[in-house]
């Protein structure tokens, strides 16, 4: 029975060898381009990591403050002063700079 099965295929992919050839051709082609789309986003994925880990893996951010909100203003948040910053760099190891950043929200109509 199986061989028989088997045998009937070859004998239809003989008979219709131009229809045969597309159909191969088709998977063929879909199958290269699932693995380049996995490709160009496991590279993507990859660059994306390299960027992020290039700003340093020993990054540390503080703010003070709490936002309340979208476009809302943190008044009243307390400020850094210079002697905080010193205070961070002096109580924690290892670390070389304490760089002060100011960034505000805004929103623009």
């Amino acid at each position: 029975m199986l061989l028989s099965a088997l045998l009937l295929a070859l004998r239809e992919i003989r008979r219709n060898l131009l229809r045969s050839f597309l159909t191969v051709l088709g998977v063929v082609i879909g199958v290269a381009a699932v693995i380049t789309m996995v490709t160009l986003g496991n590279g993507a994925t990859k660059m994306v990591a390299d960027q992020i880990s290039s700003l340093g893996s020993n990054l540390l951010t503080l703010r003070v403050g709490q936002r309340m909100g979208p476009g809302r203003e943190t008044a009243g948040a307390p400020w850094f002063r210079k002697a905080d910053a010193e205070a961070i760099k002096a109580q924690v190891k290892n670390l070389s700079e304490v760089v002060p950043v100011q960034s505000k929200t805004i929103r623009i109509f």
